[in-house]
């Protein structure tokens, strides 16, 4: 019976690593289609996958996927040093928000507060320190209305994203071996 109990966990596991590793492939190919918004490169689909991580996933998996993605983002050239704080945060808020509510409304909201302002103003230092002083002066004005334009474009797709998957059926499926 043990053994039967490993290799359902396993399976789970290996389950999450897939689809974690999917939507990371749709986050690095979504941001193709990014939107210059002042300073910032703005990627609504990296936020809504970091909704969808939250929801079928859980927190640390959002975390490593925005992480994984900004750093692949970063290595093609596709993204700047803003992606790593304009997406862990939201992710990692998002997440937790989601795991501790089950609510679709406070998750979205978690994301654009996370994204926007955490990550917004975490960008300021990260711009001063390894993008120079010029772009420090503007990073604290210029980053959290940016990152709250792209995050909520991210979290307006994820509720027709979720409504289908909910309509369909899938989400039932993905739910079944999201366990935090």
């Amino acid at each position: 019976m043990n053994f039967e109990r490993g290799l359902e966990m396993n399976n789970s596991k290996t389950k999450k690593l897939c689809i974690a590793s999917i939507l990371c492939a749709v986050a690095v190919v979504g941001s193709m289609f990014a939107i210059p918004v002042f300073g910032s490169k703005c990627a609504p689909i990296q936020h809504m996958v970091s909704i969808l991580c939250a929801v079928l996933l859980g927190p640390w998996y959002g975390v490593a996927v925005a992480f994984l993605a900004s750093l692949f983002r970063n290595l093609m050239g596709i993204g700047s040093l803003m992606a790593f704080p304009g997406s862990m945060f939201g992710a990692l808020l998002c997440g937790i928000v989601y795991w501790k509510s089950k609510n679709i409304t406070f998750t979205l909201i978690a994301e654009v507060f996370g994204t926007s302002i955490l990550g917004g103003l975490s960008a300021y230092p990260i711009a001063i320190l390894l993008m120079g002083a010029n772009a420090g002066g503007i990073a604290f004005y210029s980053y959290i209305v940016p990152f709250f334009i792209s995050t909520l474009g991210g979290a307006i797709i994820s509720v027709f994203v979720i409504g289908a998957l909910k309509k369909s059926g899938a989400l039932n499926i993905f739910m079944k071996y999201s366990t935090t």
